[in-house]
This record gives structure tokens, sequence and C-alpha cells, in this order.
């Protein structure tokens, strides 16, 4: 039987955030909608300073949501 495939990119990230912050993926991506028309870094920073995840972690939810067009 084949193995899963793994998963990859900012994805892989989520099982950590919603484990050390405490919040479904959800709450995080309603959260980066509200932030349209801002910049990458910009949401990123928003996050680390209102929210208190680093930077990776930041990173990781502002990279799927713009690539899905969530922001």
């Amino acid at each position: 039987m084949p193995a899963p495939d793994k998963v990859k990119g900012p994805a892989s990230y989520f099982p950590s955030i919603e484990k050390t912050y405490g919040q479904p993926m959800a709450h995080w991506f309603a959260l980066v909608q509200q932030q349209q028309g801002k910049k990458h870094m910009e949401i990123v920073a928003w996050l680390k300073a209102e929210h208190g995840l680093g930077h990776g972690h930041a990173n990781a939810i502002v990279a799927h949501c713009l690539a899905a067009g969530k922001a």
C-alpha cells in the first residue's frame, strides 16, 4: 500500500498552528480575510503583533490565504 502524500507548503504548518494557539484554521483564515487590501508582510506583522503568532506560522497562514484568493 503506497504511503499517503505528505502535506507540503504552508498547509504543513496547520496542525502545529492549531495546537499552539488553540484555534482552528478557519479562525485564522477569517482574520486574514478582514485584512483585505493589505500586503503580505503587513498582514504577517499584524498577526504577530495583535495575536501573538510566530513569524513562520503567521507567514504560512497569509501565504495560504493569498494563494487561495482569501485575502
